[in-house]
């Protein structure tokens, strides 16, 4: 198709934002999804700019009856939706100690429930044409738990089941729609400046620290290859690969090493606006404040290849050993 219409919700900032400016230089149409006036204003003048047709909706992705309303809009002002990306999310950083029960329901309610309303949506629309792809912006985070982030965690967790359970379904009906889940590491974006924090010193992203461009290159990635999962980054593969072997030595790892890797030595202005609840103007934009140490590139492979790789390794591994044993008893 020409000029085929995709939807990025939280698309006016971070990943979100990287990845509408990534689909509109592909020759998308970019319906944008988010909270904030400004932020939609600004990213639809960037993306009208590179000449995508841009369709701007503030919309919170936690209210289901809001989101069924925008995709309907969507459909009516740029034709049939043929992918739709999953990536509005908010967070908190303290401890489960520090953390209020509301707060971390908030975090539920937009971040994953977000993600299942964003489904939703777009399921009752590709239904009906039977195609479609719907890309969910995951997070080694899915995998492997770290301390400081409960909520999100919990809510990245939750998003890998329920998007496991859809693509099962949507097998078993033989449905022509995909869903394929990008598993993210560390990236530069605004959310370490706006996220509610209950510590005292100022957070940042787990190093290696990536460009919001590495991300936004690989959900296009996924949105055209549509593999089942695609993970990116080295430090993405340990983590989900690392928990699948040896759990409990990661247990220990990200007690130290992800708690001091999650702060940095700056205190914590503890009456600065928060993103939790509303928007925070002013911030809606793709890269954070970490753009000297961030780098532009990272491996991508989907959880297919990675399979087959650890299958060849175990089997040359085996045969190696077999060969050995041989010549010995010989």
């Amino acid at each position: 198709m020409s000029e085929p219409t995709a939807v990025i919700t939280g698309g006016t900032a971070g990943v979100g934002r990287a990845t509408a400016v990534a689909f509109a230089r592909a020759g998308y149409q970019v319906a944008i999804l988010a909270r904030g006036e400004q932020g939609l204003a600004d990213t639809r003048d960037e993306l009208m700019g590179l000449g995508a047709k841009v369709l701007a909706i503030q919309c919170d992705m936690a209210d289901a009856a809001a989101v069924d309303r925008a995709a309907e809009h969507i459909e009516q002002k740029l034709g049939p939706i043929e992918v739709w990306v999953n990536s509005a999310m908010v967070t908190l950083f303290g401890p489960i100690s520090t953390l209020k029960a509301g707060d971390i329901g908030q975090v539920t309610n937009v971040t994953y429930m977000g993600f299942v309303h964003g489904t939703l949506a777009a399921l009752r629309h590709m239904r009906e044409r039977d195609r479609g792809t719907i890309v969910q912006v995951g997070s080694a985070l899915s995998y492997r738990s770290i301390p400081l982030q409960a909520a999100y965690c919990g809510a990245k967790f939750a998003i890998r089941g329920f998007t496991d359970s859809l693509r099962s379904e949507l097998i078993h009906d033989k449905s022509r729609i995909r869903v394929t889940m990008v598993q993210l590491p560390g990236h530069n974006t605004p959310q370490f400046d706006w996220a509610r924090n209950t510590f005292g010193k100022r957070p940042q992203p787990v190093p290696p620290i990536h460009t919001p461009e590495v991300a936004a290159r690989a959900i296009l990635r996924a949105a055209i290859d549509k593999p089942r999962e695609l993970w990116l980054g080295k430090a993405a593969f340990q983590a989900i690969l690392g928990n699948m072997v040896l759990p409990g030595v990661l247990d220990r790892m990200m007690a130290k090493r992800a708690w001091e890797g999650q702060l940095t030595d700056e205190d914590e202005e503890p009456s600065r606006p928060d993103n939790l609840y509303g928007p925070v103007e002013g911030l809606a934009r793709a890269s954070g404040r970490f753009s000297e140490r961030a780098v532009d590139k990272a491996m991508g492979l989907s959880a297919e290849t990675v399979g087959k790789l650890i299958t060849v390794t175990v089997v040359t591994t085996a045969v190696i050993v077999g060969v050995v044993i041989g010549m010995i008893a010989s």
